[in-house]
């Protein structure tokens, strides 16, 4: 972890900015607080879930698309 001022980001942004691309997480330094982070975004990877991955783990009801029964729909539109 590198730390850096504001005034050594601002002269060197490119830099500091390769240094982060390259996987270094920089902490920016204000009158010797630290302000800000910058960090590397992590990648992210969408695997596609597996056909019958709860297959066994419960059943659907033969009346799973019937109607709501009248009082539940009258609960989703506060009557």
């Amino acid at each position: 972890m590198l730390t850096v001022t504001v005034d050594e980001i601002q002269r060197n942004l490119t830099i500091y900015l390769q240094q982060v691309a390259a996987g270094e997480t920089i902490i920016i330094m204000q009158a010797g607080k630290p302000i800000a982070e910058i960090k590397p975004v992590s990648p992210i990877y969408q695997q596609i879930r597996p056909y019958g991955l709860c297959t066994g783990e419960f059943i659907v009801p033969d009346n799973f698309d019937s109607p709501l029964p009248e009082e539940t729909l009258n609960s989703f539109e506060g009557k």
